[in-house]
């Protein structure tokens, strides 16, 4: 029993600490990358404008709709992993990955940074691009299941909190670009 609730908290632990850093890493580099490049930030003030006015702050009820954005914030875990590795993993089976083959029983260390700047799968692979990840009219998912980066990781030991993770980096990054524009600055007063 004791057992069992030890893990409990552990688990718990990792899960606060790993999603307060993702997250407000994440936005910080957004934010960096987005004032280095005026063009992105005015595309994000104008979705801003388009889709939740200048009259009240970010709601979650908008945030399906705030495509850009969300492409800012997948670009920014793309260019600027919070974890240079992966959790260690060992392979249950061979495998051939790229064309490598990894024996049954291998460890594997999976580079973020690497995955992100791979010169077959990302054009122009240092500069910060949100465009990349726009599909049209195709909703912008945060967690990258074609494994071109491991934001989240994937698999069984994956983030169990993609869904709030990704809300909450959606909504800090809007939020902030609203007080930072001040556009939202008489309902901050409050």
């Amino acid at each position: 029993m004791f057992y069992v609730i030890w893990i409990n908290i552990g688990v718990m632990q990792d899960l606060m600490l790993a999603g307060f850093d993702n997250v407000s890493n994440n936005i910080e580099w957004a934010m960096a990358e987005m004032m280095n490049n005026p063009r992105i930030f005015d595309k994000v003030v104008h979705e801003l404008d388009f889709v939740v006015g200048k009259d009240r702050l970010v709601q979650e009820s908008d945030l399906p709709r705030l495509k850009y954005i969300k492409s800012c914030v997948k670009e920014a875990f793309r260019l600027h992993p919070v974890a240079a590795f992966n959790v260690p993993h060992v392979t249950t089976a061979n495998s051939t990955v790229a064309r490598y083959f990894i024996p049954k029983g291998s460890h594997i260390l999976v580079s973020r940074p690497g995955l992100g700047r791979i010169p077959d799968v990302w054009e122009d692979t240092l500069t910060f691009n949100p465009d990349r990840h726009m599909n049209g009219h195709k909703e912008v998912v945060l967690a990258n299941y074609n494994l071109h980066t491991f934001a989240f990781s994937t698999g069984r030991r994956g983030c169990p909190v993609v869904l709030l993770s990704s809300t909450m980096s959606t909504m800090l990054l809007a939020r902030l670009v609203q007080g930072f524009t001040s556009f939202a600055s008489p309902f901050l007063s409050h």
